[in-house]
């Protein structure tokens, strides 16, 4: 009868002050590079956001409202703002720089380690088609991730353009296309190799597909990839990631990077550049994030745009024991001693305590009791 929705979890003291520091880091770097932070609401109408968000159906939670509409919990935060910056902001064809730090819901078919609800900080640049939007929220995403604390981490940069071209170039069409983005994005790069091998290709088109997995490293790898693509789109596509690289060096953050050739994501939207974040202790993608041009059209606003999101309980379990809670003190006291110890709890308060005055008759084990504070614990009447 105490069991909670499947992926619904609770959020004890110690890993909510963990969240409450680092989301206050996070969001003080947002607004360092002009981001401005804005909420949406959690319930959104299923024919706008649930069929914008690129979220499968069956993981979206409905629900009816009075009238009748069906509604969702919001499953990402770039659909609801796209929808906020098209019908609100968006009016004179100037960028946007917009922020969030909301919790998002999406309905699983089993726990397997994975929350239904979870919280995504992130940004969008609205109105920008240019490389340089990219280089900036990618550089913004790095900057976000040392002030958290994260020193060890690569972010993964690919142009889902080059993929795609790629692919239908050599296979024809969009359903054998799929299958082979499907081996990308579930990284099953064995399964990708044996599939290939099977198809009815010439030796020469197995071989462009099987040097695509060679195409991760350094700018090294951004001639190899020239050399297997052949269509107009396809170069293009090259030569956005080279423009890229060299505007990350301008941001001095392309140590953190790593070029990705084969990087595919779920998310439809995404029209360009694409990338993901990886840290260590953790088996899962930080972050994630890409160009998106063709979403606010969907709004009957079009407009470019790109930006990412972190997954924040990822990232403070990449965090680790670098994230320290400061300790609590307390003041015990006898019914004789209260006046003194309020003031006394006041005046340690007042240079930056964090102070627990509890009444001596209310604690049944005094030892169990002061255990729990890793502080000094003052006894008034009792001496100090």
């Amino acid at each position: 009868m105490f069991e909670k929705p499947l992926g619904m979890r609770d959020t004890l003291p110690h890993l909510y002050e963990a969240k409450q520091q680092v989301r206050t880091k996070v969001v003080q770097e947002m607004e360092g590079w002009g981001y401005q932070l804005l909420e949406t609401p959690t319930l959104e109408y299923y024919e706008t956001i649930g069929a914008a968000s690129a979220i499968l159906d069956q993981q979206l939670f409905k629900l009816l409202d009075q009238q009748g509409h069906t509604l969702v919990l919001r499953p990402d935060m770039t659909a609801p703002i796209a929808r906020v910056a098209a019908s609100r902001l968006y009016k004179d064809g100037n960028p946007l720089r917009l922020a969030y730090s909301a919790s998002v819901f999406r309905a699983q078919q089993r726990e397997g380690g994975r929350p239904a609800e979870f919280e995504q900080l992130g940004v969008e640049c609205v109105g920008d088609a240019s490389i340089s939007a990219d280089a900036e929220v990618i550089a913004l995403m790095v900057s976000i991730l040392k002030r958290a604390g994260l020193s060890n981490f690569k972010v993964a940069i690919g142009h889902i353009g080059f993929v795609n071209q790629l692919f239908l170039e050599i296979v024809g069409n969009e359903e054998r296309a799929n299958q082979l983005r499907r081996f990308l994005y579930e990284k099953n790069y064995v399964g990708y190799r044996e599939h290939v091998k099977e198809l009815p290709l010439s030796s020469i088109d197995k071989q462009r597909l099987l040097t695509l997995l060679q195409l991760r490293g350094d700018e090294d790898v951004i001639e190899a990839a020239r050399s297997i693509v052949d269509n107009g789109e396809g170069k293009k596509a090259v030569e956005a990631v080279a423009n890229l690289w060299k505007q990350l060096e301008a941001f001095d953050v392309s140590q953190y990077v790593k070029i990705d050739f084969n990087l595919v994501s779920h998310m439809s939207y995404y029209t360009g550049i694409l990338f993901e974040v990886y840290g260590e202790n953790v088996g899962l993608v930080l972050g994630n994030g890409g160009r998106y041009d063709d979403l606010l059209e969907k709004f009957k606003r079009p407009a470019p745009a790109t930006g990412f999101a972190i997954y924040f309980n990822r990232l403070l379990e990449a965090l680790g024991d670098q994230v320290s809670i400061s300790d609590r003190e307390c003041v015990i006291y006898s019914n004789e001693q209260r006046v003194e110890a309020i003031k006394f709890a006041s005046e340690l308060r007042e240079r930056g305590s964090r102070v627990v005055l509890q009444n001596i008759t209310g604690v049944e084990d005094v030892d169990a009791f002061v255990k729990q504070f890793g502080n000094v614990t003052y006894f008034i009447g009792g001496g100090r």
